[in-house]
C-alpha cells in the first residue's frame, strides 16, 4: 500500500467516524426534544367520592329515566346542538303528574347539569347586558347560534337551526332564551344541579 492511497483511506475513515457521531448527536437530540407521550384522558365520572354522579348523562336518550331530587322523569326526546367545537345536550323530561322540565347537559370544561322549568308567560326579550324577571336581576353571559338534532318527541322537526341568550343571576340562578327556527323566543328558569341529586336509569338496547 503507498502512501497515498493510505491517506486516502485514513480520510475515509475519518468521515465516516465524524459521521457516525453526527447521526449519533441528531438521533440525541431527536430523543431529547420529542414531547412526551399525551397522557390518556381520565373519565370525569369515575367514582372518586360520595357525591359522584349516577350514571352517565351524556348517555342520556329518550326511554330512559332520570331520577332529579328523588322525583322520577321520563326522557321524552333529546336534541342535541353544535356551535363550531362546542357542543351540548337537552333532554325533555316529564314526569307522572306531566310536570315538564328540559335537563341541559354540557361540558365546558367541567360536566353541567342544568334543570329548566319554561315561563310561557314571560313578555321580557333578551339583548340588554341585564335584565330584571320575577324580582331578580340577571346579566348577561353568552348568544350564539347552533345547529340541532333531535330525536324522539320534542316538538321540533328533525333538524334546524336555533339561536340563544344566556343570563346568570347571583347564586347561579339562570335565565334562557331559545329560537328554533322562525319561531319567537322561549323562556325558561334554570337552576345547576349538583351530581348528587342526579340518578340515571339507562334504557335497556334492544337487540
Amino acid at each position: 500500500m503507498n502512501g497515498s492511497v493510505a491517506y486516502v483511506l485514513a480520510a475515509v475513515g475519518c468521515l465516516v467516524g465524524v459521521a457516525g457521531v453526527v447521526v449519533a448527536v441528531v438521533a440525541l437530540r431527536r430523543s431529547r426534544s420529542r414531547p412526551p407521550a399525551a397522557k390518556a384522558p381520565e373519565d370525569p365520572l369515575r367514582d372518586r367520592d360520595s357525591d359522584a354522579l349516577r350514571g352517565d348523562p351524556r348517555r342520556l336518550k329518550p326511554g330512559d329515566i332520570v331520577e332529579i331530587r328523588g322525583v322520577s322523569f321520563a326522557v321524552r326526546g333529546t336534541i342535541r346542538l353544535v356551535e363550531g367545537g362546542w357542543s351540548w345536550a337537552e333532554h325533555l323530561l316529564d314526569d307522572a303528574g306531566e310536570v315538564r322540565r328540559w335537563l341541559s347537559v354540557e361540558e365546558d370544561p367541567e360536566l353541567e347539569l342544568v334543570l329548566w322549568a319554561a315561563e310561557p308567560g314571560a313578555t321580557v326579550t333578551p339583548g340588554a347586558p341585564t335584565l330584571d324577571f320575577d324580582g331578580r336581576r340577571y346579566s348577561w353571559n353568552e348568544s350564539g347560534q347552533a345547529r340541532y338534532t333531535a330525536v324522539g318527541t320534542t316538538g321540533l322537526d328533525p333538524s334546524g337551526t336555533m339561536r340563544y341568550h344566556d343570563y346568570q343571576a347571583s347564586g347561579g340562578a339562570r335565565l334562557s332564551f331559545e329560537a328554533y327556527g322562525e319561531a319567537g323566543w322561549e323562556v325558561a328558569r334554570g337552576e345547576k344541579l349538583h351530581r348528587a341529586e342526579v340518578m340515571i336509569y339507562p334504557q335497556a338496547e334492544v337487540g
